[in-house]
Formats: C-alpha cells, structure tokens, sequence
C-alpha cells in the first residue's frame, strides 16, 4: 500500500507544483520565488499523500483482520 502510496504521492505532488508554479509565475517578477513557493507546496501535497496512503494502508488491514 505504501508503494502505491508513493507514485501517487509523487504524481500529487508534481501537479501540485506545476499548478502552483504556472499560477505564482503570474505574481511574481523574480522567477526563483515562484519557483521556491512550488517547491513547497509540492513538498507538502507530497507529504500529505504519503500520510494519508499510511493511515488508509492501515485502516483496511484492520477492517480486513477483523472481517476475516
């Protein structure tokens, strides 16, 4: 589960970075701060993927378990 976690994490978090990248490139002048607000906003969808991925992986092994 957490494998398959991971690839969506990854894909989430690169749309997440090209969304935010294309829409902060409107705003700011200085490409590198556009480019340093979709780094994180990527890093974050990132990171909330994988955590949710964890707890739904662990949720249905124990709705699994029990209904076994």
């Amino acid at each position: 589960m957490l494998i398959l976690g991971a690839m969506f994490s990854l894909l989430a978090g690169t749309m997440a970075f090209l969304i935010t990248y294309n829409e902060y490139s409107k705003h700011f002048k200085d490409r590198r701060k556009a480019v340093l607000a979709a780094l994180q906003t990527a890093v974050v969808a990132f990171l909330f993927f994988v955590a949710l991925s964890l707890v739904a992986g662990l949720v249905l092994g124990k709705v699994f378990a029990a209904g076994a």
